[in-house]
């Protein structure tokens, strides 16, 4: 006891050792820590120069995204199919209860079934009542393609719990759509189900894929949007050679400096395609670096198409996270466990060691694929022609027909139909169709590239997707920008932008107010280098095209009455300064105009205008004409182009000097100084008319620009007039003419005629009404109303009588006529008979209707009067 006590004396003196050394030390550091606190004191300004540097960092907090769980459904709003089982499904779930057990008895190394998940309300139910075929009312949903890109906008994909497991819970279609996100499994469900309402032999898979594909991980895969599609190579028509063609010049290049540039290119070419090479080793070394651990166990769900319905050529797989399509060989799938539709559930017995490769997808074959349920409607195995040879022979050998009945009663006893699913019908409202993605906005990233997508009208300026490309795989430095746009007023449809030459191309679509098509620029300024596409058919001028620089300006056009193809203009240097509203103030003057026509079939060869050119400062101005066919060569023609009058106000006279022609058959009256005075005063006032269309043109440059400017600042967008919800002025158009409508109805009903107000007003006012009275009243007004019917009646009676009589007596006058009428008197005959006696019949018919209802309204005014509140007590003993 006593050396016990010893140690536990040592253990409380080594504990007070220890403490007071800790004591020590924190006193130590407290000092320092005082000592600074005293030699740094903090003024008030650097405190609030503190304050205003922590109140500058923003610090994002991740949001945690929003998962379906049983507490953010409200499980007592769902109708009751939800939350319990009828007595079909009950027994569905026993059978398939029974088959699990079987199945794990007979294949112990595989993985449980996943057959009967909860819903959202913790029932559980089998997966292929979770199925709700549903054909939507949309045509955009009716193609697979179309419609699995919908399901992937629509939804936000939620990676699974355990990636090496099913989830425990598979909720309903519209729950999903309710809440737009889900797992693999949800988006599977989702759109098998509408692909079989629209036709299509789709099922859901239980598989295996890759990381990629289970974490809808997109950077190692092009982009789409940025694959050009496959030119075809048109092959020329070659034209036979001629007879007595002209031999073509001698080549007189080096063929050996020919090779040397040709070796020279091969070499840089096949460096260039050695860097690309090494720089995809590169980066395949890097990702084949990062092992994925849980390849081949990371479980997928995705969609089975088979061929066959809706002309399907070839089965094939779509992975509902992309709404890409796989061909059934694809390295992404790894192995498949189980599929199922609406109608049955089939189990995979064929091995995946080759991933989904060497699959066969005869779901008819029992060895292959087996089935769950028994049923009528499962697909039939494919025999090749040897199988059935032998079935046919095995046929042949049965002859105890009792033996079949009996086989035929057995499956008909075993067979089990698939109850109706418990889902509601899927319902996608017009603005939850519009909006596709949830929030209205999704970003992908790809390899080198990003996609953001917006809903229609979220952005003000209208902008639907945007494609940035990328130069690294990092993502950090921008190649260029695709912008495509909808519903804009000025018909913007696509805005690429080069980040790195600056160059800008936008698209219209047609309905511009220019008819601009495509415009490419670096610049808004005016006189800057860009280049205008137009739409010839909507333009009066035909212009095609519009290149501008800072010293030219050049335009093509097409199916002008003048044949005009094409006019270049040479601008000079500017006396002024240059202002924006300078090409009306101060244009810029004109060097050379040069214009180029097509051939007018209507004018000889000699004398149609191939080339004209205006030397403005030169005073010359030179024609080409076209070359005939079986020419080499085309007439020429030049003009020194002078004024009228000279220094000293003389006359300048033509002379032979101012025109140098060129002739490839001269003619006797090109050479007269007439003729060629006459074809330079046209070519004066023709230049003239140039200047002007170039001048108009400058104008119209600069009133483009003027209103892409505008439009850009405003970006309106144009709202259908059917869309009631966003036209404003549609709306108030509306509700002006349902105030209107409302307040005319009620004006009507105020001044609706009293039908006694007539017969009261021959009464003295404020006199009581007696029963002599009422009664007079009465039969006054009946007798009135009686007379009106009468004279109706008898008016109709009238017109239908003159009716008749005018056309008897047309008639008759065409019998005594008939033989001196001309074909025109009888056309006017026969459809003046034609309307007379529509008129007739029409009359006919009010009067058999007035006599008909006559006696109706006079019983209905009768029994009104009796009562009426004003006559009813005194008409009692009368009634």
């Amino acid at each position: 006891m006593e050396v016990l006590k010893e140690k536990v004396e040592e253990e409380e003196a080594a504990e007070r050792e220890a403490e007071a050394e800790r004591a020590e030390k924190g006193e130590k550091m407290v000092r320092p820590l005082e000592v600074r606190k005293e030699e740094t004191t903090m003024t008030p300004e650097m405190l609030r120069d503190l304050e205003k540097k922590l109140s500058d960092i923003e610090i994002a907090v991740p949001e945690k995204p929003l998962t379906i769980t049983k507490d953010t459904v409200d499980i007592f709003k769902l109708p009751w199919s939800y939350r319990s089982n009828t007595p079909k499904e009950e027994h569905l779930l026993q059978v398939a209860d029974n088959f699990s057990c079987q199945y794990s008895h007979l294949c112990p190394d595989r993985v449980p079934l996943f057959l009967y998940p909860l819903n959202e309300c913790e029932v559980p139910k089998f997966v292929s009542t979770t199925l709700r075929p549903t054909l939507m009312p949309y045509p955009e949903l009716y193609n697979w393609d179309s419609c699995a890109q919908f399901v992937a906008d629509f939804l936000a994909m939620e990676p699974l719990s355990d990636p090496l497991k099913p989830p425990s819970h598979l909720y309903s279609p519209t729950t999903v759509l309710k809440y737009q996100r889900g797992n693999c499994f949800d988006f599977s469900t989702l759109l098998c189900s509408l692909l079989i309402g629209a036709g299509y032999d789709a099922y859901c898979i239980n598989g295996y894929g890759s990381q990629d594909l289970c974490l809808m991980d997109l950077t190692r895969e092009v982009c789409p949007l940025t694959m050009k599609p496959k030119k075809t190579v048109q092959e020329k028509e070659v034209a036979p050679p001629k007879k007595y063609a002209v031999k073509p010049p001698r080549d007189l290049t080096s063929r050996f400096e020919q090779e040397q540039e040709m070796k020279k290119q091969e070499e840089i070419k096949a460096e260039e395609e050695k860097r690309l090479r090494e720089e995809e080793e590169r980066l395949q070394e890097a990702e084949n670096a990062n092992i994925d651990p849980l390849h081949g166990l990371r479980v997928h769900s995705w969609v089975l198409v088979l061929s066959g319905k809706r002309e399907v050529p070839e089965s094939f797989f779509i992975d509902p996270f992309t709404a890409h399509s796989y061909s059934t060989q694809d390295n992404h799938f790894l192995g498949i466990e189980s599929l199922w539709n609406h109608k049955n559930y089939w189990v995979n017995m064929q091995d995946c060691w080759n991933c989904c490769k060497d699959l066969v997808f005869d779901l008819g074959d029992p060895v292959r694929w087996e089935y769950m349920l028994l049923g009528t409607d499962k697909p039939h195995l494919s025999m090749t022609e040897e199988d059935e040879d032998g079935l046919n022979d095995d046929d042949d050998g049965l002859n105890d027909d009792d033996d079949v009945e009996n086989l035929g009663k057995e499956e008909e006893d075993k067979s089990f139909d698939m109850p109706h699913s418990w889902v509601e019908q899927i319902e996608i409202s017009p603005e939850a169709f519009e909006t596709r993605c949830p929030n209205g906005k999704k970003v992908i990233q790809y390899k080198r590239a990003k996609v953001e997508k917006w809903a229609p009208y979220l952005n003000s300026n209208g902008l639907m997707c945007r494609l940035s490309t990328y130069e690294d795989l990092e993502c950090t430095k921008i190649l260029e920008i695709k912008e495509w746009y909808k519903n804009r007023e000025d018909m913007l449809e696509l805005k690429h932008i080069n980040k790195v030459t600056g160059l800008n191309i936008d698209y219209f679509k047609p309905g511009h107010p220019q008819a601009l098509r495509v415009h490419s620029y670096m610049s808004m300024q005016p006189e800057r280098d860009r280049i205008m596409e137009f739409y010839e058919t909507a333009r009066v001028d035909g212009l095609i095209k519009r290149e501008e620089t800072a010293k030219t300006m050049t335009e093509y056009y097409q199916g002008r009455p003048d044949f005009l193809s094409y006019r270049h203009v040479i601008f000079g240097p500017r006396v002024k300064k240059f202002t924006m509203n300078s090409a009306e103030s101060n244009p810029r003057p004109m060097v050379k105009i040069t214009e180029r026509f097509f051939r007018n079939p209507a004018k000889p060869a000699e004398e149609d205008v191939e080339e004209r050119v205006f030397l403005i400062l030169e005073e010359r101005i030179q024609l080409r004409y076209h070359c005939r066919k079986d020419h080499i060569t085309a007439s020429k023609r030049e003009f020194l182009r002078r004024t009228e009058v000279d220094s000293k106000g003389n006359k300048i006279i033509m002379t032979p000097e101012m025109c140098i022609s060129f002739e490839v058959e001269p003619m006797e009256h090109t050479k007269k100084l007439l003729y060629q005075y006459e074809a330079m005063i046209q070519l004066k006032n023709e230049e003239k008319l140039s200047r002007h269309q170039v001048w108009e043109s400058e104008l119209e440059v600069l009133e483009i620009l003027k209103l892409l400017e505008e439009e850009e600042e405003a970006h309106t967008l144009k709202i259908s007039i059917y869309d009631t919800k966003r036209n404003e002025k549609s709306k108030e158009y509306r509700e002006t003419m349902e105030r209107v409508m409302h307040e005319e109805h009620l004006r009507q009903v105020e001044a609706q005629l009293d039908y006694l107000a007539p017969f009261l007003a021959q009464l003295p006012p404020g006199e009581k009404l007696t029963r002599w009275q009422a009664m007079h009243l009465k039969d006054e007004c009946l007798s009135d109303f009686k007379q009106r019917l009468i004279d109706k009646a008898n008016l109709i009676q009238a017109r239908f009588e003159k009716e008749t009589q005018e056309l008897q007596k047309k008639q008759q006058w065409y019998q005594e006529n008939q033989v001196t009428l001309t074909a025109e008197d009888e056309d006017l005959y026969l459809s003046y008979c034609s309307q007379a006696m529509f008129r007739i019949r029409i009359l006919e018919q009010r009067l058999n209707r007035h006599k008909e209802l006559a006696p109706l309204k006079y019983l209905a005014l009768e029994e009104k009067l009796y009562k009426d509140p004003r006559l009813v007590e005194l008409l009692k003993v009368f009634a």
